[in-house]
């Protein structure tokens, strides 16, 4: 399950690996508590062994073995364990205890079963003096397992118990401080959320850490663009209704012409002026609805291959009758495929509008010429015309919706080149506004190459 909340994340990520850490911390406590319940078991069965050993002496010339009660009682720590011994001579004869008790040969310690219980045992050997070849004896002390066990237990839950509670306390710790961390953040999403903010003004947090100043810049940075961008839509809501104001009035205006005139031929000329009209006003109305398109975000990215040179042919076939209308020159200038990558669609329109805006511009009897070429990796379309041009004062201002040259007496939108503009950048491209060689306009694309 996926978890949401970022302060159980970060609590996850600092208490889980302290836990990992303090689980390692117990296996080495249990081992280490183990080792020193061996030890303590194996320092106990060498003073038991050492207490009998020392009291073997030469009774009346006899060997006698004595087990004083302080060697058995020195395992008395209340858990009930058994403890059993065995004293021998060299020559393997019993001086007393258990005879069927084994041997801990050349170790320190041994474990073994005896009477179906588990023991440790240890084996001493003592010197004595005046027992010829009976000495040295070897005594054997072995002891059951319930105090070591214990011992282990009561080690290993004092460590278990310690090491809970620095986890636990670690917690703590770390909730209060991504509490007080987090504060900021808290702080941040109140800001935003807050019913009294208004036109998107930037957000300020008092005391937010370095970590999440970028945030809030950001967030301020993109709250600045929306407001641009709805800045632009207003704009261009307010442009384009005052742009289909005037086509619209000039619609009423003919209709009504063409319904009072009852001559036909007067009939006749308000209707064409009519249609022509009409025309103007549906292409408006396309420009419109592809300058909507082309801008970010308003469709879906696409990654067509597109080849420019097949693109631009079919524009220049549909454009041929305008141009042959006013007995322009309309040519195509290419040497093969030029394919790039993009939306196929807005990069049809782009060039439809940048054929289009020649035509208008291009005086009768001139020349329009559109050119293809990849150089240095990038795909370059230019479209040359015969025009008056555009002043250096004004290229970049072309670009803007809605925009035309002061003075102008073509008739046009104004939205042709910002259609290209916006179709350009958005894949990648880049266009750029020069004279002529023999004067008019000559606009260039360079795109990204497939």
């Amino acid at each position: 399950m996926q978890v949401r909340s970022l302060r159980l994340q970060l609590l996850a990520w600092v208490v889980l690996p302290l836990a990992g850490l303090a689980t390692i911390n117990l296996w080495t406590s249990h081992r280490s508590a183990l080792a020193t319940a061996d030890l303590v078991t194996d320092r106990m069965l060498v003073g038991s062994a050492r207490a009998i050993a020392e009291q073997v002496a030469i009774v009346d010339g006899v060997l006698d073995a004595t087990v004083p009660p302080a060697a058995i009682e020195m395992f008395d720590t209340g858990d009930r364990d058994s403890v059993y011994y065995r004293v021998e001579t060299a020559g393997g004869r019993l001086l007393t205890g258990y005879p069927d008790l084994p041997v801990a040969p050349g170790r320190p310690s041994m474990k073994t079963v005896y009477r179906d219980r588990e023991l440790r045992l240890l084996t001493y050997s003592h010197a004595v003096v005046g027992a010829g070849a009976d000495s040295p004896i070897a005594v054997t002390v072995g002891v059951t397992l319930a105090g070591h066990d214990a011992m282990v237990r009561h080690l290993w839950f004092s460590a278990f118990g310690q090491q809970l509670a620095l986890v636990a306390i670690a917690g703590v710790f770390v909730l209060l401080g991504l509490r007080r961390g987090l504060a900021p953040l808290i702080r941040l999403r109140d800001a935003v959320r807050s019913p009294s903010r208004s036109d998107l003004d930037p957000i300020e947090v008092t005391g937010a850490q370095s970590e999440i100043r970028p945030l809030i810049d950001a967030l301020n940075v993109y709250m600045e663009r929306v407001r641009a961008q709805m800045a632009a839509q207003r704009r261009f809501i307010a442009n384009a209704a005052h742009q289909l104001r005037t086509p619209l009035a000039l619609l009423s205006t003919q209709a009504s012409y063409a319904l009072r005139e009852g001559a036909a031929e007067a009939r006749q000329e308000a209707l064409v002026a009519l249609q022509a009209s009409s025309g103007r006003l549906a292409r408006l109305a396309e420009q419109l609805l592809t300058l909507s398109r082309a801008e970010p975000g308003s469709r879906r990215p696409r990654a067509d291959r597109v080849d420019l040179t097949e693109a631009a042919r079919h524009v220049l076939e549909t454009q041929a009758p305008a141009a042959l209308a006013r007995n322009i020159d309309l040519g195509l200038d290419e040497t093969g495929p030029v394919t790039v990558v993009g939306d196929g669609t807005m990069l049809r329109e782009m060039i439809v509008n940048l054929v289009d805006n020649a035509l208008r511009y291009t005086p009768a009897g001139g020349t329009v010429t559109v050119k293809l070429a990849s150089i240095n990796g990038e795909a370059v379309l230019t479209v040359a015309d015969d025009g008056p041009g555009i002043p250096a004062d004004e290229r970049e201002h072309v670009f803007e919706r809605f925009y035309r040259i002061a003075g102008a007496t073509e008739e046009g939108s104004g939205l042709g080149l910002a259609i290209v503009r916006e179709v350009v950048e958005n894949a990648g491209g880049r266009v750029t506004l020069a004279d002529g060689a023999a004067g008019g306009l000559v606009v260039e694309v360079r795109l990204p190459l497939a």
